[in-house]
């Protein structure tokens, strides 16, 4: 069985687990890294096991507005795919996921009721863009797309930080 659970991005001056819009998960919630930029990268780790209800992280909407900065949740479901939420203060929410090949496995569809729940790559990436302009980051869309169109191999974790990585949210 593989990973489960959240990673929380935001950049801010105090610690994310200090913020009341993650007042619901503070005590789960483990600082993973800190990123160059004040970017911060959290974990929640929850929701796999039998009949295991995914912690609720909360609204990445009252993140952005409470950091004054973009915003990412990414929910990783057994290492195979991740649901990546967004949203920055102006250029507003935005939802996609990693992996789409287990996703559609796991919603029951293939790749095109894969758009119901989540924007198609392409989309994505433009969004992305914004969002990482928002940030103070310059990135560009060929990148991004590339990722989300990525096999989750050898893990959804691995494409996240990948995808994080393509954000302009870097490793210090």
């Amino acid at each position: 069985m593989g990973y489960w659970g959240y990673y929380v991005v935001a950049r801010s001056d105090r610690p994310l687990k200090g913020l009341d819009a993650l007042d619901g998960v503070r005590d789960e919630l483990a600082l993973l890294e800190e990123r160059a930029g004040g970017w911060q990268v959290w974990e929640c780790p929850g929701g796999g096991g039998e009949g295991e209800q995914a912690p609720d992280v909360g609204s990445m909407n009252a993140l952005a507005a409470e950091t004054g900065s973009p915003a990412l949740f990414a929910y990783v479901m057994d290492s195979r795919c991740a649901v990546v939420e967004a949203a920055a203060p102006h250029s507003g929410a935005w939802t996609s996921c990693l992996g789409r090949a287990a996703m559609a496995e796991y919603i029951g569809g293939d790749e095109r009721a894969l758009e119901d729940y989540f924007l198609p790559p392409e989309d994505a990436a433009e969004r992305a863009v914004a969002w990482a302009a928002e940030g103070g980051r310059t990135v560009e869309a060929q990148p991004l797309h590339d990722v989300l169109r990525a096999r989750a191999e050898p893990s959804a974790e691995e494409l996240f930080f990948r995808f994080l990585d393509r954000l302009g949210v870097v490793a210090m």
